[in-house]
């Protein structure tokens, strides 16, 4: 893949600042900017799942996260925003996301969201023990026990655990 530089990095880092600013609009009018052919790049497409998660544009988050894994296959973040835009479009669900996000905890054993999102994936799905052995799997990879036993108290995915995280 061909390096990014100015004037795309300048559209890429623009865009960035008003996702950080709460605006995925202007974000996207941003990411417009960038010539077409990078578009495609990896740090691109980063950002454009970004601007579609925000915007709530789950089908078009998914497109953008289906050619992230084909791009850069062994960046987990594409696994990752692939499962997430999976559970949300409108034909999908928590089983697409967990079909799509479980063979991605092979490829990056040591990316804690991995486990911890099956974690929750499981929990909804009322499998309580396999959600806890994924919780304390994400843990143990983390190697932070308190980050992300805060992170899952705010998780209403994982509030059919919260009584069991909080005696940790």
């Amino acid at each position: 893949m061909t390096k990014l530089e100015p004037p795309n990095t300048h559209h890429l880092r623009a865009a960035i600042g008003w996702l950080e600013l709460g605006n995925h609009v202007e974000a996207g009018e941003e990411i417009a900017r960038i010539t077409p052919e990078f578009l495609n790049h990896p740090d691109v497409l980063e950002v454009r799942w970004s601007i579609c998660a925000e915007g709530r544009s789950w089908d078009a988050a998914l497109a953008v996260a289906e050619v992230l894994v084909n791009v850069a296959p062994k960046r987990s973040s594409g696994w990752v925003h692939r499962a997430y835009a999976l559970r949300r479009v409108k034909h999908g669900g928590l089983q697409l996301a967990w079909a799509a996000l479980r063979p991605a905890l092979d490829k990056f054993p040591k990316e804690q969201v991995i486990p911890y999102n099956l974690a929750c994936y499981a929990a909804q799905f009322g499998r309580l023990s396999e959600a806890w052995e994924w919780l304390h799997k994400a843990m143990e990879v983390a190697g932070d026990l308190d980050t992300i036993k805060q992170r899952a108290l705010s998780d209403p995915d994982l509030q059919p655990l919260w009584e069991r995280i909080r005696e940790l």
